[in-house]
């Protein structure tokens, strides 16, 4: 009995934690609308309004054109913003992600789309 209880326990510890980090990724399919500002080399600014129900704003901004980009370890590498090329390793200049006016902790393909947000990509 007390083996059949330990054993009971543990799965349902087992199912209790599969459920937990489940919940913890974000999936597609929510509908969310955000504002993204680019920021040119030159200084330019142009603003895009965009709604979608992908999750993570690279997916987004891919899906959009707005942004292209390498594959790395890291997940999209953006080196084409709006038509414009940067890549450090190229150029000396880079294209930094902005959540408002704080520069982001993370990159674009790890950055959940909060509903109403402001995304700024800027070449610097």
């Amino acid at each position: 009995m007390k083996r059949a209880l330990t054993l009971t326990l543990a799965l349902l510890m087992l199912f209790a934690s599969v459920f937990v980090i489940a919940s913890c990724k974000k999936d597609d399919g929510e509908e969310v609308s955000f504002t993204l500002v680019v920021v040119h080399l030159n200084g330019t600014e142009k603003s895009f309004d965009i709604t979608t129900e992908r999750a993570y704003l690279a997916d987004a901004l891919v899906d959009e054109g707005i942004v292209s980009g390498e594959d790395s370890q890291y997940g999209l590498y953006i080196t084409t913003v709006d038509g414009e090329y940067h890549k450090f390793e190229d150029d000396g200049k880079y294209w930094a992600l902005y959540v408002g006016d704080e520069m982001a902790s993370t990159g674009a393909s790890s950055l959940e789309i909060s509903e109403g947000a402001t995304y700024k990509l800027k070449a610097e």
